[in-house]
């Protein structure tokens, strides 16, 4: 079972991306689920939501406290909080990332494999809006290979109808430009 953690901010959409991630995976055959972590959360607040895939049901019912992969939509949340708390050693944590990449592991604060990307621009560019999760979709894909492009892109055609096809391009676009920092000993 791979287990994913999501850390955004509200009304970033890591909560739609745990949606889609797992819609995606069902549609290849396998079992998935996607759940947030809610509390007294606000836009802009940091939240978390969760998404697991396997090849057999899924009969746990529990947060994620050591995720295979994190996933961070928002460039400023390490800075905040600890979100690699919990990742498990040979993990993959994918962050939305604005620095230069010599500087990624030093502020992402880990040892293990990093995929980075300013999803933030490509958002800005692509969707006029700073909402980041199907662009880190794109990123996370690069970084696992945990489901096929075209799976997530059917995903986002069925969830954003009209406007799929900018989020498309803003997914296309960050798996591109991912780039992806293997992790050390």
């Amino acid at each position: 079972m791979i287990e994913i953690r999501f850390h955004g901010r509200g009304g970033q959409g890591a909560v739609t991306s745990a949606e889609i991630l797992a819609v995606s995976a069902i549609n290849e055959g396998k079992y998935a689920q996607a759940f947030p972590s809610f509390g007294p959360e606000r836009r802009g607040a940091p939240v978390i939501a969760f998404c697991r895939i396997d090849d057999h049901p899924i009969k746990i019912r529990a947060n994620i406290y050591e995720p295979d992969i994190i996933l961070v939509l928002d460039a400023s949340l390490p800075e905040l909080i600890d979100v690699t708390y919990g990742l498990k050693k040979g993990g993959i944590l994918v962050s939305n990332f604005k620095h230069e990449i010599e500087k990624a592991r030093e502020h992402l604060k880990t040892k293990e494999k990093i995929g980075v990307v300013n999803a933030s621009k490509i958002a800005m560019e692509e969707l006029k809006l700073p909402i980041t999760n199907t662009t880190m979709l794109g990123a996370l894909l690069k970084a696992s290979q945990l489901v096929e492009n075209s799976s997530v892109i059917d995903a986002l055609k069925e969830r954003f109808g009209k406007v799929a096809d900018r989020n498309i391009h803003a997914f296309e676009r960050a798996y591109k430009e991912t780039v992806i920092i293997n992790g050390s000993p």
